[in-house]
């Protein structure tokens, strides 16, 4: 079967420094997959890769089987693949209805069209409003970005990120900067938003780890060194010479 994500051979070069060094990888379609490693492995720089805000030295980036290297990020989201980032990249002024229905445009097509009213797409505003209630904010739809609580920040960067309605999503430390009840329940949420979707997250918190992703891709030196569940990763020798410095 057909990844829904895959990279091969994906090198990334800034002037003579290798950040990312042959990475393979391969996520099936509905597999939630975490990405952990040390700080400067790479994890970020692989984020940007895929997501097109940055373009390979060399190799393939293929999404369900079709190559997206090379693309810009707005053609990438619409062929599917929406990530977040590891902090809030929101519109601060604009209300959390309008943060989402900004986040909608250019996934149906409307892109900068100063002759049409939004109010007027009523299919945008559907959307939008469902994916409120989804991300439970609608209590929120008219409060400025800059007026929610960091947690609530992260909620509605959640639902600009699944909006589009992608079926690969990429969250980029999800939980970071919460706290035990605030990352718990954002978890569930995650659960619940980006069912039956592929998932890939980058995450320092093993517990969110353990309790989103059925498998784990480890990355050292901008090469994913495993991919494997849980179990099998903490045994895998690589893994611990990694991590401990010596095999354990």
């Amino acid at each position: 079967m057909t990844p829904a994500l895959q990279l091969i051979a994906l090198h990334k070069n800034f002037g003579p420094a290798q950040i990312i060094r042959g990475a393979h990888l391969a996520v099936a379609a509905g597999e939630r997959v975490a990405l952990i490693g040390p700080n400067g492995a790479g994890k970020s720089t692989l984020f940007n890769l895929i997501s097109g805000r940055a373009a390979p030295s060399s190799g393939q980036i293929l999404l369900h089987g079709q190559p997206i290297h090379g693309k810009r990020p707005f053609e990438i989201y619409r062929a599917g693949l929406s990530r977040s980032f590891q902090t809030s990249n929101l519109f601060a002024q604009l209300s959390v209805f309008e943060n989402l229905r900004c986040s909608l445009l250019w996934s149906r097509g409307y892109g900068y069209t100063f002759w049409r009213r939004l109010a007027g797409l009523q299919d945008v505003r559907a959307r939008a409003e469902q994916v409120m209630a989804q991300v439970q904010l609608d209590g929120k739809r008219d409060v400025l970005a800059a007026h929610l609580t960091y947690a609530e920040q992260r909620v509605l960067e959640l639902g600009i990120t699944i909006a589009g309605g992608a079926n690969v999503v990429l969250l980029d430390e999800p939980t970071a900067g919460m706290g035990g009840q605030e990352a718990a329940r954002f978890v569930q949420l995650i659960h619940e938003v980006t069912h039956n979707k592929t998932l890939l997250i980058i995450e320092h918190d093993m517990q969110v780890v353990y309790a989103l992703a059925a498998k784990i891709a480890v990355m050292v030196a901008g090469e994913v060194i495993a991919l494997d569940t849980p179990d099998a990763v903490r045994a895998n020798p690589r893994v611990q010479a990694a991590y401990l410095g010596t095999v354990a």
